[in-house]
């Protein structure tokens, strides 16, 4: 919860905080340029959270987000704001695949995607009150004051992960040779239609991180994280209740349920002409989100090498940066900071979306995980 509201916080003052510097036109940079290194550090992250541990991946990337968090308030050219981008990047490319990892090991196959809904209850509680936290602390005491409550919420996240106790089995010490990175530390062909299915998902989500500041600003929506915040808050309850159905009905029905409630809030989205009809869109997005990022998460984990658990996670993480990458991009380009472009950019991201879903009906049949009466006889 702190380390995802750390990173979240700052992101709907980033485009005006960029415009202020003399960059309006590199919007669509803010988002993609962090996904950029985010999906770069995703193999070195899978293969060291299974060589040297979770616990270290999740500290190394908690720092990255308190360095970089405080040195935006130094920075005073538009060159340094995408460097400082790129290495704030990193953070997410390291802490979320140890996170979601060492959950992965805790907890029993029958009740999994009841946990990845809980984490996701979890990230989504410091993604949704982060963007509305940071807004509030920028309107009354400035950016600086906005930058460093962000990395004061980073370095809570050290402070709480500090006594866990590691749960790989015969962790390494860290060699300089396990940053030499095969294509096979990449690649997880097995979770390769989780990956695809969140490659066309998370394109939408670069699209809201990039759009809506501006969006939001067109219809006359004050605080910048509001939006943010309808559409996290209604996503937490589904997150839990979808995992637990995910668990006993299979996961990629619940998905296919997921992706046409989200279909419905970016529809919504793209015909706001209203502060209500725009948080409506929120509300169906958030719902769709909720019920389909935890469930497609644990499918990722359903269908990993137990041994090589890491790889998977990251492979899916780096699936995930790219359609946000792709998403910012793209975004960026269609709106050409013209606001007759903004619903454009919305309904580009359904397209996506029903890609993924007619992918669904095509490649994968529903299924449980396995077969949990014999996993329960096993202990």
């Amino acid at each position: 919860m702190f380390f995802m509201g750390s990173f979240n916080m700052i992101i709907p003052e980033l485009p005006s905080f960029l415009s202020n510097m003399g960059g309006a036109e590199y919007k669509g940079l803010i988002i993609s340029l962090f996904t950029l290194t985010a999906a770069i550090s995703r193999p070195f992250s899978g293969k060291l959270v299974d060589k040297i541990g979770r616990k270290p991946i999740m500290i190394y990337g908690a720092i990255i987000t308190l360095l970089a968090s405080i040195s935006y308030v130094f920075l005073v050219t538009i060159t340094g704001f995408f460097i400082l981008r790129l290495i704030h990047g990193m953070s997410t490319g390291f802490a979320p695949t140890g996170r979601t990892a060492f959950l992965a090991d805790m907890v029993p196959l029958s009740k999994r995607g009841e946990a990845m809904g809980i984490l996701g209850v979890s990230a989504g509680l410091g993604m949704a009150g982060g963007p509305a936290l940071g807004a509030e602390i920028a309107a009354h005491f400035g950016l600086d004051y906005m930058f460093y409550a962000s990395s004061f919420m980073a370095f809570i996240s050290i402070i709480i992960v500090i006594p866990m106790k590691e749960t790989l089995k015969d962790p390494v010490p860290f060699k300089w040779n396990m940053l030499k990175v095969k294509i096979s530390d990449i690649y997880e062909p097995k979770v390769m239609s989780p990956a695809i299915i969140m490659i066309l998902y998370a394109y939408s989500f670069g699209t809201v991180l990039t759009i809506i500041p501006d969006y939001s600003e067109f219809l006359g929506v004050g605080n910048k994280g509001l939006f943010f915040t309808t559409f996290f808050m209604s996503s937490l309850l589904a997150r839990i209740i979808a995992g637990k159905i995910s668990d006993k009905k299979g996961r990629v029905i619940v998905i296919k349920a997921g992706l046409l409630i989200f279909s419905l809030g970016l529809i919504t989205i793209a015909l706001a002409e209203s502060k209500f009809m725009f948080l409506g869109g929120a509300l169906l997005y958030g719902l769709g989100g909720g019920i389909t990022s935890p469930t497609i998460f644990a499918w990722t984990i359903d269908r990993s090498d137990e041994v090589y658990r890491g790889r998977g996670i990251s492979f899916m993480y780096l699936a995930m940066e790219i359609g946000i990458g792709l998403g910012a991009l793209s975004s960026g380009w269609i709106y050409a900071n013209n606001d007759i472009n903004l619903p454009n950019t919305f309904w580009a991201a359904l397209i996506m979306i029903i890609i993924a879903f007619v992918y669904l009906l095509i490649k994968e049949k529903n299924k449980l995980p396995t077969p949990i009466k014999i996993y329960e006889k096993k202990g």
